[in-house]
């Protein structure tokens, strides 16, 4: 998750001040100092962590507090709300719309991440049905149409540049007339950056956006520049008409902050965050979800979205049904595993279910599940199918388990562990024989039932038979617990 150490930080404050048995003003105000402390190490600016401070003193002081009101409720509440306040521009963004041909245009400063960001953008809506095409318009960086034409290739999304022509404008007007006789929807056009602001980076912006008249014009932002992003934005803002920003490299820097909180300043709302290089390390930014995530309260409905978006839909009921009797064999356990790695890193995974937070993901130890995972796989893909398909440990005889060891390059001891995982699994499933409706839909499985068969440690992470009840509510239909069951299991 991103800006994991600000969340643990400032869930750790509100925790401390929970665990008081008086919360008098000496409480709230250790509580308070925490959370300023922790913001101001991300490199929010003064001005904003003051103002929520005060803020927040205001709402401790009104009058209903006297009357009983828990003091604890008020004040978490009272941080989100702030929280959510310094992150949100308050600005609606401006959206593509489909079957109508919008053209985005990419600015931004060298170095920012924008060409890949361009791909990641691109990637993301073609996901979702759109036909996306990259315009590299960028001729002051020697290989920028390489490194564009490299990732539009690896994402199958048609591209257009030049090795001969250095006029960029001229090159970012005949990419877009070519990408619009060709039908594509969504035009992204990648300009050039600068080290510093020159005053021919912002013509050359200008002459861009007169000839291809974008419809969005998105800001790219580094990170790692912490409050400097404030005038930086600023100074793009009055050159272009910056209608969005994406913040880029959120995943190892402790000044982002300081760059989301300075966006947030220039009325530009964020639409996306880069958490990482890999093409699907992109995160559709929402203030209150990626505050509730930041302090452990969880997104369930970003949860789902990352559910259905790994696991098709008409994979769903033959896998229920399976389950539905009691069927669990080594196979699905591999599926499972498959789906947990579309998911991403299982630290934002956590990150999105109520009571889980980066506290419960030690440092480095979200590289070590992924790798365990990889290395259950790779002993799998060295078994034969009746191994796979079979639910009868006594299979695995001590010949078998050797001859997995030295096609897969591991040690027996790792196979053995392999299956002691799958064994795990497998006493979870059996628990819940009979208690999942074969043709999908939450159908007639109680909130009790599930209860029932989920591990009290899980069951507690999700909050209780409260939290369990809450979560059934946003699952809704599809055949979706057995997804959770899956990768809930497979992380531990």
């Amino acid at each position: 998750m991103v800006l994991a150490e600000l969340g643990g930080t400032i869930t750790n404050a509100l925790k401390r001040m929970s665990n008081a048995t008086i919360i008098d003003e000496k409480v709230i105000n250790e509580c308070l100092n925490g959370i300023t402390r922790a913001l101001l190490q991300s490199d929010v600016r003064l001005e904003l962590v003051k103002n929520m401070q005060d803020n927040i003193k205001k709402i401790l002081k009104n009058e209903e507090l006297a009357a009983g009101h828990n003091k604890r409720k008020i004040i978490q509440q009272a941080v989100y709300s702030e929280l959510c306040k310094i992150v949100d521009s308050g600005k609606p963004p401006v959206t593509p719309k489909k079957g109508k041909t919008s053209v985005i245009m990419f600015v931004g400063l060298q170095g920012s991440g924008k060409t890949t960001t361009c791909t990641k953008y691109a990637y993301y809506h073609q996901k979702k049905g759109w036909k996306p095409a990259l315009v590299c318009a960028d001729t002051f960086r020697a290989g920028a149409f390489d490194q564009l034409k490299q990732n539009a290739t690896k994402a199958k999304i048609p591209f257009y540049g030049s090795y001969m022509e250095s006029d960029p404008v001229k090159i970012a007007g005949e990419g877009v007339e070519r990408f619009k006789k060709e039908n594509c929807d969504l035009i992204i056009v990648d300009t050039s950056g600068r080290h510093k602001q020159e005053a021919s980076l912002f013509e050359e912006m200008r002459q861009v956006s007169e000839i291809t008249k974008p419809d969005l014009v998105i800001f790219v932002m580094d990170s790692s520049i912490g409050q400097a992003a404030y005038d930086q934005a600023l100074a793009f803002k009055k050159s272009v008409s910056v209608g969005a920003v994406i913040i880029t490299k959120m995943d190892g820097h402790a000044k982002g902050g300081g760059a989301l909180s300075a966006v947030a300043a220039t009325k530009s709302p964020v639409i996306f965050i880069g958490t990482g290089e890999h093409m699907d390390e992109f995160e559709v930014f929402d203030a209150k979800p990626f505050v509730s995530r930041l302090l452990g309260m969880g997104d369930l409905s970003g949860f789902m979205d990352k559910i259905h978006e790994v696991v098709p839909m008409e994979q769903q009921p033959e896998l229920l049904q399976k389950l539905s009797e009691g069927t669990f064999t080594l196979r699905i356990m591999y599926e499972q595993f498959q789906n947990i790695q579309k998911m991403g890193p299982i630290g934002q995974v956590l990150g999105m279910l109520p009571g889980l937070n980066s506290d419960m993901m030690p440092k480095g130890q979200d590289k070590e599940s992924q790798a365990k995972i990889k290395r259950y796989m790779t002993m799998m893909d060295s078994m034969t199918n009746e191994e796979l398909d079979s639910t009868n440990l006594k299979l695995m005889n001590e010949s078998r388990i050797m001859r997995i060891a030295r096609g897969s390059g591991r040690a027996v001891r790792e196979v053995m562990d392999m299956l002691e995982e799958y064994k795990r699994l497998a006493k979870v499933w059996s628990k819940m024989k009979g208690k999942i409706p074969k043709k999908g839909g939450m159908g007639p499985v109680s909130r009790n039932s599930m209860a029932n068969a989920l591990p009290p440690e899980m069951l507690r992470q999700i909050g209780g038979p409260a939290g369990l009840q809450n979560l059934m509510k946003q699952l809704g239909s599809g055949g979706a617990p057995k997804d959770l069951m899956g990768m809930l299991g497979g992380m531990k």
